[in-house]
């Protein structure tokens, strides 16, 4: 009987092999680009390539070179002051900025004496306004608010109007009676009476044939004076009638007082706008006598608006 060669040998031993395998992905770094590998280009960019805004790179390079330029920077400059210029020449069609900046040419001493002037126009003396002296020794332009203490502004009467408003929604919330609409009600009314008085003035000066270079901007600086007056008027009668408004005998005496003294400073300093000084003629001809019956309707003119109208409005503003 023939022998298995392996009999009388044990059986090899075999390692068991796992059943379970991990599924765990092993992670390694892609290999890098060659140059066989051509890069994807898209939406989301290549990861490792700089510059992309997958990878946060400068997206404003372009501009920032272009801002770095000195022929690009001197360019833009260039467009915008010709851009500016342009807008300042199409205001100026409405509005003379450059004779607007000589009635905000003021000081601080200006101001305080000007309002004392404005409320206490009593014995001040003299009214005319100061001109500077040309290179021929002779007058030439008027002297800025800050050197003449006759000159008009637009600083004190800009900034009473904004005062003004504010003042009287004040005292109205004071009161309780505050409402958001008040704040533009004032404004609105404060502005309506501005412009009527200005179309006033100028459609008076347009039937006594009264003519000015600078007559506009005068006429709107003095009509913003009457607002100085308004706000003494309305605080002090305020405080002294405890809360009730401008009614009772101390208001009504501070507004005949503000007003009086309004009307005075009108009529002094509206003489050289409305009452110019009237040139050639004979004296017994018949020139002079129409140039003196032009003169006494100019007056009446400034009377009537120093007073009459003066004392309406004022009357309106202080009792709103």
């Amino acid at each position: 009987m023939q022998q298995h060669p392996n009999y009388g040998h044990s059986p090899p031993l075999h390692h068991p092999v796992p059943q379970h395998v991990s599924t765990v992905p092993q992670l390694r770094s892609p290999p890098p680009p060659t140059s066989s590998q051509p890069q994807q280009q898209g939406a989301y960019g290549n990861p490792y390539q700089q510059g992309t805004p997958a990878s946060g790179g400068n997206v404003f390079g372009a501009y920032g070179n272009f801002m770095n330029d000195p022929m690009a920077a001197q360019f833009v400059g260039q467009v915008g002051q010709n851009a500016f210029k342009h807008v300042e020449q199409n205001m100026n069609r409405w509005v003379n900025f450059s004779a607007l900046k000589h009635y905000f040419n003021v000081s601080n001493k200006y101001v305080i004496n000007k309002l004392f002037l404005v409320l206490f126009p009593w014995r001040h003396k003299p009214w005319s306004r100061r001109q500077a002296v040309g290179p021929n020794g002779q007058e030439g332009w008027y002297l800025p608010p800050r050197d003449d203490i006759n000159s008009p502004d637009m600083y004190i009467p800009v900034m009473a109007l904004v005062t003004y408003i504010l003042l009287s929604t004040l005292l109205a919330g004071l009161r309780g009676q505050f409402q958001p609409e008040l704040l533009g009600y004032t404004a609105s009314t404060a502005g309506v009476v501005v412009i009527l008085e200005i179309l006033l003035l100028k459609l008076g000066c347009y039937f006594l044939s009264i003519s000015n270079e600078s007559q506009l901007l005068d006429l709107v600086a003095y009509s913003g004076y009457k607002f100085v007056g308004i706000i003494v008027t309305v605080a002090i009668a305020e405080l002294m009638n405890g809360g009730k408004g401008t009614g009772g005998w101390i208001g009504w005496s501070v507004f005949l007082y503000t007003f009086l003294a309004n009307s005075l400073f009108l009529m002094r300093s509206l003489r050289y706008v409305l009452l110019p000084e009237s040139s050639g003629g004979d004296a017994r001809g018949p020139m002079q006598t129409d140039t003196r019956t032009k003169r006494n309707q100019r007056t009446q003119f400034l009377f009537a608006y120093s007073y009459l109208i003066q004392l309406l409005f004022m009357w309106i503003l202080s009792r709103g």
